[in-house]
């Protein structure tokens, strides 16, 4: 490049041409680099001081080289100002104020010169190319790629994508696949963003969507868009889940997936490293679609329970470990694929926890509302659980119960609501003992239970609680519990795996986010009332 000042017209543009071409750019931007070196350079032969330009014509390549003054009565800078007299000489007609061209004789660049020169193109060159590595690639994410892995850096991937570099991160690689220099890999490009150092692309063979796009390669059906993958999950280089349904009822989506002997499948199989694929029917139906979820084990029950987000499977026996799959990964994927934490359990299990539920319920009514066992099993056989219920239902609902009465009805509900008070009230004890302010039981929506907790937390003033985000307060905790069993010769262990994320203060409460902001802004409230006094209070101060 440092021969690229000193050249010849021709060798200017050809030059040019060539870098352009080379580094895929417009030679718009070369030609303006090489503006922008020649204008550095002649700075350093002539005085950083002077505003000199430069202008390489693009077709004939012509070089001018040339000064911009300022004519001014009194010259204060000698080099940016000239006076109306020398400014005549070098523009007829000239006047003062007029900014005039002071032609320069071409500069004789050498060794030094030419090697800034050269750095300033590069730099020019480099931007050009990164931007347009950039544009070329921002809207390309969920696409699947092909490159050549150039380098391993870290047990990072550097893959040679023609135009650019991308990256296949350590966590976005398939578990156990040695990636080799020289090969051929496909990847999805999962995100593009621009950095100091160029835009990074990053890619992943590790992702759900990844699957999802080779078998839209695969199967005509799906890329036509008449077969659907409504949902995925992946546990990379074992085993996968894939949901599909068929807008056409003649076309079988399992079918059409797995293809004549499962060529199709066994295609996305081999590029994902011997990944073991089930291919799943999707349907509307929560607990449809989890029966088929955890094939190839049999369910016999499924519980759904749409506030918690959280699905009880039972299963017989003998399918247990089937439904748990090696190490939690049957259920894992089908937790995954459906959205939704999914307790499994056995039959005997669930038997045993129904009859610990009923007795705690037929307990809590025997004792709350003062009646015989017999009669509080009754409740909780016609699917009463709490107190709130009997309470608050249709009384003509409760004397309908076979064996009920109107009369025994209304004793009822008046027993629960008596015990409801009994309950708040000792709760309002504790709230107190707890030092929660009377206010915060004016806000609404919130219950002495509520504030219990919130003085567990310790939340006790308005001004505890205006300061949480409406996420802290009112988030649900989720998790996820299974029960895996082993068969050690005559023993059996049982192990519960629980993992829990850490929610709201009150998001066993069940509270909706429009309460959650209601209580917070009723809890903020009192922040704004104070402002206009305190402004009075200024003014009162003024005067």
């Amino acid at each position: 490049m440092a021969s690229a000042i000193s050249a010849n017209r021709a060798e200017l543009l050809a030059i040019a041409n060539a870098v352009a071409t080379e580094k895929m750019i417009d030679k718009s931007i070369v030609i303006e680099a090489m503006e922008e070196a020649i204008q550095k350079s002649a700075r350093n032969r002539y005085g950083a001081e002077n505003d000199i330009r430069a202008k390489l014509d693009p077709r004939t390549g012509d070089l001018r080289l040339w000064r911009v003054v300022e004519v001014v009565e009194e010259v204060e800078d000698y080099f940016k100002q000239v006076d109306l007299k020398a400014a005549e000489k070098l523009q007829p007609g000239a006047k003062v104020g007029d900014f005039i061209v002071d032609p320069l004789p071409p500069v004789d660049l050498g060794r030094i010169d030419a090697q800034s020169a050269k750095q300033v193109i590069f730099q020019k060159v480099r931007d050009a190319e990164r931007d347009r590595q950039y544009e070329e690639f921002k809207d390309r994410a969920g696409e699947v790629i092909t490159g050549v892995i150039k380098s391993v850096e870290f047990g990072h991937v550097i893959v040679n994508l023609g135009r650019a570099e991308g990256v296949i991160r350590r966590d976005q690689q398939i578990p156990r696949e040695v990636p080799r220099v020289g090969e051929r890999v496909r990847a999805l490009i999962m995100k593009v963003e621009r950095q100091n150092r160029g835009p990074q692309i990053f890619l992943s063979r590790a992702h759900p969507d990844f699957m999802k796009r080779l078998f839209a390669q695969e199967v005509p059906e799906i890329y036509d868009g008449i077969i659907e993958i409504k949902a995925a999950a992946r546990d990379p280089g074992s085993r996968a889940k894939i949901g599909v349904i068929s807008r056409d009822s003649s076309i079988d989506p399992v079918g059409a997936c797995v293809g004549m002997k499962g060529s199709r499948v066994q295609a996305v199989v081999q590029e994902l490293q011997g990944e073991k694929i089930d291919i799943i029917p999707w349907s509307e139906d929560t607990a449809t679609f989890v029966v088929n979820a955890l094939q190839p084990a049999t369910v016999s029950r499924v519980v759904i329970d749409e506030e918690e987000s959280r699905i009880e499977v039972v299963v017989p026996d003998d399918q247990l470990s089937l439904a748990i799959g090696r190490r939690g990964q049957n259920v894992r994927l089908a937790s995954s694929l459906t959205g939704s934490a999914i307790d499994i359990m056995t039959e005997a299990e669930s038997s045993e926890k129904r009859q610990k539920e009923f007795a705690e319920r037929s307990k809590m009514f025997e004792e709350e509302l003062d009646v015989d066992e017999t009669l509080s099993q009754l409740l909780v056989a016609e699917g009463f659980t709490e107190l709130e219920e009997v309470a608050y239902i249709d009384i003509a609902e409760l004397a309908a119960i076979e064996g009920f009465d109107e009369e025994l009805a209304e004793e009822l509900q008046s027993r629960a609501a008596e015990a409801l008070e009994r309950r708040e009230e000792a709760q309002r004890e504790e709230r107190r003992g707890l030092g929660v302010e009377d206010a915060l039981a004016e806000l609404p929506h919130l219950t002495e239970a509520m504030l219990v907790t919130l003085g567990k937390a310790g939340i006790k003033t308005l001004d505890d609680l205006a300061d949480l985000a409406t996420d802290e307060l009112i988030a649900k905790k989720r998790g996820t519990e299974q029960r895996r069993r082993n068969n050690d010769g005559p023993q059996r262990r049982e192990r519960t795996e629980r993992e829990q994320d850490k929610g709201g203060v009150l998001g066993e409460y069940g509270l909706s986010e429009e309460q959650g902001n209601e209580i917070i802004m009723a809890a903020r409230a009192h922040w704004f009332e104070d402002e206009p006094n305190e402004e009075a209070a200024d003014a009162d101060s003024s005067q």
